[in-house]
């Protein structure tokens, strides 16, 4: 079975896999994942405030969103931003949109419901106490949230938000069904190419088994300190 394999392809693609295609996917992973822990941290923000209007706005995206499968979310605002921005733009014609745009806005977007969840959780771990204290201080809801209670979030919270990165490092070769040249769509196109498809998917598949793993190890580690450090 193994006779016919030719693993000598993923040498010569080497170059072309991890300059081109891995390093789309870390660009989108860390665009993504910066963008949806803001967005995130803002959702959480209005779902811990008084505001019930704002609250249940909020609980209605991420409920929406975490209900959806994300390929169906890609492909929902690849062919959709188009027409929003010929709504908003009063074009002629839809807004000719890049696959990259559309897939870094699905990706923000869909983080943000789950990377909320995450900080609100944070949040809601600091003690009440600090709050009022800071109040009692004279700083404002916006600098107690700011100075002291989002920065205990944050660092309470770092290991479950690289956690959700990694996922979403996992997640990001859903947009091989754009044809956007990430790590797996490179490797399909050199296997495509080459008709190596067991070799190129056996090499894609070791190498974001391998990173993940690292990951994981890095963020089990840094967890540990965290609990020391408490």
């Amino acid at each position: 079975m193994f006779d016919n394999l030719d693993f000598d392809v993923i040498r010569r693609s080497l170059p072309y896999l991890f300059l081109d295609g891995m390093s789309f996917t870390l660009m989108l992973t860390g665009l993504s994942a910066l963008g949806g822990l803001v967005f995130g941290t803002l959702i959480a923000l209005m779902r811990l405030s008084g505001y019930k209007l704002l609250g249940r706005v909020a609980g209605l995206y991420v409920d929406f969103m975490r209900s959806l499968p994300l390929v169906l979310v890609i492909f929902w605002f690849y062919f959709l931003v188009p027409y929003i921005g010929q709504w908003l733009t009063g074009a002629a014609r839809p807004i000719r949109v890049g696959a990259f745009t559309s897939s870094l806005v699905t990706f923000i977007m869909f983080e943000a419901a789950y990377f909320s969840e995450i900080m609100r959780a944070g949040i809601q771990s600091i003690s009440k106490g600090q709050p009022a204290a800071a109040s009692a201080l004279g700083l404002t809801y916006s600098q107690s949230m700011r100075y002291i209670v989002l920065p205990q979030a944050f660092r309470n919270m770092l290991p479950v938000l690289l956690t959700q990165t990694i996922v979403l490092f996992q997640d990001t070769s859903l947009v091989y069904v754009l044809s956007i040249p990430d790590f797996l769509g490179a490797a399909s196109k050199v296997a495509q190419r080459d008709g190596r498809l067991v070799e190129m998917y056996l090499f894609a598949a070791a190498v974001y088994f391998v990173i993940s793993c690292v990951a994981s190890y890095g963020v089990r580690r840094l967890q540990a300190r965290i609990a020391i450090v408490r």
